[in-house]
């Protein structure tokens, strides 16, 4: 998918300094300590790795370079309920290409719930505008389970020529929405959108023609689905579960 390289609106991120006064922690996760250069040559960016390996430490900081609120949101997002980002943003530089997003919006699951509360408060303040949930479908985030307000900010939010960075999606979702979510990918794609996604669903980092980028002690190595540790343990349980029971349980 090399002809989509002129469209990207990211094509790649570089780490200008590797000083750990000024990274902070962030100097001693694997993802970082082994970054140089990371390439962004597909419509869709995988970074998947164990806890801990620093794959949402590097979103994160992407998406706080790229003018994203570190807690989640769109770019117009200011609000801030604790202050526990990473510097490493500060030492990105972001490669980006001739276009630049229509939209966007950066999603961490862990604080979501935080983003909702700020679209409330944003529609009990007077303004000239329209509400913000509507945007999201007219309907409270906090009135829908997680999943469901997961989906509704995918289908109604996100929208074409848009930049979306998502921090473990499928947090809230069941496998049929998760599948739901690829294909709302799919179309997001084919109307020039882009995503860099931190995962560990299988079920999502097996998007067509997309880049996965496996982070371990080494750093990070473009692999093949079939030659991810989530494709291959999830493969693995599911063609024999009494075995791997058996084995995980020592009996």
């Amino acid at each position: 998918m090399a002809s989509w390289d002129s469209e990207l609106f990211l094509q790649a991120v570089r780490l200008k300094y590797h000083d750990p006064q000024k990274l902070g922690y962030a100097a001693q996760v694997p993802a970082i300590r082994h970054l140089d250069r990371l390439p962004l040559d597909t419509p869709v960016t995988f970074l998947v790795g164990e806890n801990g390996s620093g794959k949402s430490t590097l979103l994160e900081a992407i998406a706080v370079a790229a003018g994203f609120n570190p807690e989640g949101g769109t770019i117009n997002f200011q609000f801030s309920t604790w202050d526990s980002h990473s510097p490493l943003w500060q030492a990105l530089t972001l490669e980006r290409g001739i276009h630049r997003p229509r939209t966007g919006f950066f999603l961490r699951a862990e604080s979501f719930y935080n983003v909702a509360s700020e679209i409330e408060r944003l529609d009990r303040e007077p303004g000239i505008g329209g509400r913000v949930i509507d945007s999201y479908g007219g309907r409270s985030l906090h009135g829908q389970s997680h999943g469901e307000s997961f989906m509704a900010l995918a289908f109604h939010r996100f929208g074409p020529r848009g930049l979306y960075l998502l921090d473990e999606p499928e947090a809230a979702l069941s496998p049929q929405n998760q599948m739901g979510l690829l294909v709302r990918i799919r179309d997001l794609v084919e109307e020039g959108s882009q995503f860099i996604i931190a995962t560990h669903s299988p079920l999502l980092m097996a998007f067509p023609g997309s880049t996965i980028y496996l982070i371990d002690e080494e750093g990070l190595h473009l692999t093949p689905y079939e030659q991810t540790p989530h494709y291959q343990l999830t493969r693995s349980f599911l063609e024999n579960p009494e075995r791997m029971l058996g084995y995980l349980f020592q009996e």
